[in-house]
């Protein structure tokens, strides 16, 4: 089944384009079915291209979903064009009422700030607090998993020395829990970040349940014993060349970046990349939606 978009949505022509099957709200009328409804809070600078990669990883499954896009009105971003925010966005206020089968927060370039100086520190705690009542199960992803970690338990973030860039190893710390069903016992998945959680903070917690680590990156997934919500310190969702571009973005900068490790083949960033995640990917998102959306949701939202 497809994920249902709007007609005019950018994201559109590239995943047809990729054979993936998306269907247009007006095609999606015709259909007597109730679709999962799911909002993504998306916080990255390049909205389009975030809309377009978690869509991707949202369409490997039998399940209609229905997409509402959410962006902050406490800061308006500068990276995105204000006539696709408007065609495409709503805001809190306007969807503070309803009810979602499920919802995911992204990530964001701010984690070296403190969270209560992020300008929209304030509307994020509103936000995450509404879901509690208001969505089935929530998906954070890097810096929106670390919010929330510090939000609902008070796990402060740590500031690594270097930034952990580029492509790890994980292992599986529970076969048996369905969201990682079908994983390798190993498997690699991208991280971009200067900051993460100790697993020390993490380990006293006791509502959390840590589902997969790695030597490099740390914990990688978590999630809360009522499967309610999700922690991804990682981005399974990037395209195979997002690194290189952050690579040659931070190097245009000036800033002092090393080579995204295990990423370019043979280290030679004049190479591309391959996409060595997808299968993980793909998988994570689509044991989320079947197992803590479409089978915990009410039918009658």
């Amino acid at each position: 089944m497809p994920i249902k978009i709007s007609d005019t949505l950018p994201a559109r022509s590239v995943l047809e384009e990729e054979n993936i099957f998306v269907m247009t709200r007006s095609l999606a009328m015709k259909q007597d079915i109730r679709a999962l409804r799911l909002v993504i809070l998306n916080l990255m600078p390049t909205k389009a291209v975030t809309e377009t990669q978690l869509l991707r990883c949202l369409s490997n499954s039998p399940l209609q979903v229905e997409i509402e896009l959410l962006q902050t009105s406490t800061y308006t971003p500068k990276n995105t064009g204000s006539d696709h925010l408007g065609a495409h966005y709503t805001v809190f206020s306007e969807i503070r009422d309803k009810k979602f089968d499920g919802m995911i927060v992204t990530g964001a370039p701010v984690e070296l700030m403190p969270f209560e100086q992020v300008a929209y520190w304030d509307e994020l705690c509103e936000i995450m607090e509404w879901s509690k009542s208001n969505v089935t199960s929530t998906f954070h992803i890097c810096w929106g998993a670390q919010a929330a970690l510090y939000y609902h338990f008070d796990i402060p973030k740590e500031t690594y020395p270097e930034k952990l860039f580029g492509v790890f190893t994980h292992n599986v710390a529970d076969p048996h829990c369905p969201l990682t069903r079908g994983f390798d016992d190993l498997f690699l998945a991208p991280h971009s970040r200067y900051t993460g959680v100790q697993a020390e903070e993490v380990a006293k917690v006791p509502e959390l349940r840590v589902l997969s680590s790695g030597e490099k990156a740390g914990i990688y997934i978590m999630m809360t014993k009522d499967e309610r919500m999700v922690f991804v310190t990682g981005h399974s969702e990037y395209d195979a060349e997002t690194l290189a571009l952050e690579y040659r973005r931070d190097l245009e900068k000036g800033v002092s970046i090393a080579l995204p490790e295990n990423y370019f083949p043979n280290d030679d960033p004049s190479k591309p990349p391959k996409k060595t995640w997808r299968s993980h990917a793909h998988l994570l998102y689509s044991n989320w939606l079947n197992y803590y959306v479409y089978q915990a949701t009410p039918y009658n939202l």
